[in-house]
């Protein structure tokens, strides 16, 4: 596949997207009928399916368990790519992709789960290269953003000593799914925690340390918590030689998430998107030099939406360098991605200067 601009899409290309009644799933269904592409909406809750089939007359359900191969199989029949969108993705990603590469087409998840990414990495990186397919985990706002932020601001650099992605989120009002996902990735930890050195991921069990991080405006420094281990730790080094990759979390979000009581997102506009607001603050450093990449936005989960769209329009067109499972930054071209963006996320690239 080339990295040129390919042949436009057909529209009325049918893309599968498990979870489709989920949250993100939901975002996910609109912005594909957005982008002129026809959603085929499956998961295993059948009773959801055809309440949001309701919704959206016309539109195909299919229900599909990922312990059931042939209903995956009949899910994405005709299917030109599949979105996972249903966590854990330690239960669902490896189905959906031996189903994908049975029907012989792109699959794209919102993986946040670091276990369940490095899985897809390790299991699939062979047979998906074999198959001359393409594969993109974390292609969300975990994982994914990061890795596009990272890469552009990397630039010319063919190396750098450290990257860092600071999460600036005002709150956290985590979904059903994140919860669930996350104690599955503890679970599968040994309630450890992870953290990517000396080019290496290494579990660790001392405590998170708190310190504060000069984000640009309009967030000015905030407290965060250090190594709140992200997929950007799986997704940047897959194929960026940094052999330091930290993640940090400002803490009110942090304890939004950790409390048992914090609600799920409440709509307030017209898209479904909450009140959240996000500053992703990506610093790359190579020497006494360092290269920035700002992303601002609003709403974690409708971000992953155009993310991951944006992810299949490109795999469809052929603006891809590569086969195989891939990360984000790896198979797209990062800065001409994150411009397509430009109405959901605001972006600041390339701000070069000497590290103090």
């Amino acid at each position: 596949m080339g990295s040129g601009s390919g042949q436009q899409e057909q529209s009325g290309q049918t893309v599968a997207v498990f979870g489709a009644y989920g949250h993100t799933g939901r975002f996910v269904v609109a912005q594909l009928l957005d982008r002129g592409l026809v959603p085929v909406l499956t998961g295993r809750d059948a009773d959801k399916l055809r309440a949001m089939q309701a919704s959206r007359p016309g539109l195909d359900a299919r229900p599909a368990s990922v312990d059931d191969p042939a209903s995956l199989d009949r899910a994405l029949a005709g299917a030109a790519a599949v979105i996972n969108t249903a966590g854990p993705f330690a239960t669902t990603a490896a189905p959906l992709i031996e189903a994908a590469l049975r029907a012989g087409i792109p699959y794209v998840d919102v993986a946040a789960e670091l276990e369940a990414n490095i899985d897809t990495f390790a299991h699939f990186t062979d047979r998906a290269r074999a198959a001359g397919t393409v594969i993109v985990p974390a292609m969300a706002f975990y994982g994914g953003l990061g890795d596009l932020l990272a890469t552009a601001a990397m630039g010319d650099w063919t190396e750098a000593d450290e990257a860092h992605i600071a999460y600036g989120l005002n709150s956290w009002h985590p979904t059903a799914g994140t919860r669930a996902a996350g104690e599955v990735s503890g679970a599968r930890r040994g309630g450890r925690r992870l953290r990517y050195t000396n080019g290496r991921l290494e579990h660790h069990d001392d405590a998170l340390p708190t310190l504060d991080w000069p984000f640009p405006d309009p967030l000015g420094t905030r407290s965060v918590l250090g190594e709140f281990t992200m997929a950007d730790v799986v997704t940047i080094p897959s194929h960026l030689s940094i052999p330091e990759v930290r993640t940090y979390m400002t803490t009110e979000a942090a304890r939004d998430l950790s409390a048992p009581d914090t609600p799920s997102p409440a709509a307030v506009d017209e898209h479904g998107r909450s009140a959240q607001t996000f500053l992703v603050d990506v610093v790359v450093r190579s020497g006494g030099t360092e290269r920035r990449a700002v992303a601002r936005g609003q709403d974690i989960y409708a971000v992953t939406a155009p993310l991951v769209v944006e992810a299949v329009h490109r795999i469809l067109t052929g603006q891809t360098r590569t086969v195989g499972v891939a990360s984000a930054g790896e198979i797209f071209d990062a800065p001409a991605f994150l411009h397509a963006l430009s109405p959901h996320i605001s972006l600041d690239l390339f701000q070069q200067q000497t590290a103090s």
